[in-house]
């Protein structure tokens, strides 16, 4: 066996004795955890979430692990599927609102948080949450929102053909 086989083997044992918990893993601060450690953790989780036992604390835990990865789409897909799991998962709920407010999706965001503050059981779980929206609302008054693409690319495509067209006869006639 490896050594990170080895190092490994007692948090494996740990997600199947207690699925329900979250595992010991470091999730607080990215710069403690080296990628290769990282990436094992992802696969020990991605088999985890593979087995039969579909968790909730699992697939947190894992979008949590691709979000320190910086896979953002896998990350939301695993928060998603968590929240679906489990609607009342309060960590669940709370880290796809979190995930939804760094990539600036604020008003997805806002809506998830909400949520996230209705499925809170006590005080500790209500004040992370009630932060969270606190600085949403924040950086929605300051307008750090992502811009959405509502309109239509249609005219200024036209517009840049129309252009071009016009530049090229002036080429020609010259």
């Amino acid at each position: 066996m490896s050594q990170a086989s080895l190092a490994l083997k007692p948090i494996m044992q740990q997600l199947s004795a207690a699925p329900s918990r979250l595992p010991p893993i470091p999730w607080r601060d990215p710069h403690t955890v080296s990628p290769q450690r990282l990436a094992e953790y992802i696969q020990i989780l991605e088999a985890q979430c593979g087995g039969p036992s579909d968790s909730a604390d699992l697939r947190t835990c894992l979008g949590m692990a691709y979000a320190m990865n910086f896979d953002v789409y896998r990350s939301l897909d695993s928060f998603e599927a968590a929240v679906q799991i489990d609607p009342s998962h309060f960590f669940a709920q709370l880290k796809y609102s979190e995930l939804l407010y760094r990539i600036r999706t604020l008003h997805r965001a806002e809506e998830e948080t909400l949520r996230a503050i209705e499925l809170a059981n006590n005080g500790w779980e209500l004040s992370l949450a009630r932060s969270q929206l606190k600085e949403i609302r924040r950086l929605l008054r300051k307008g750090n929102e992502r811009p959405a693409m509502m309109a239509s690319w249609r005219r200024p495509a036209l517009l840049a053909v129309g252009v071009a067209a016009l530049f090229g006869l002036a080429a020609i006639f010259r």
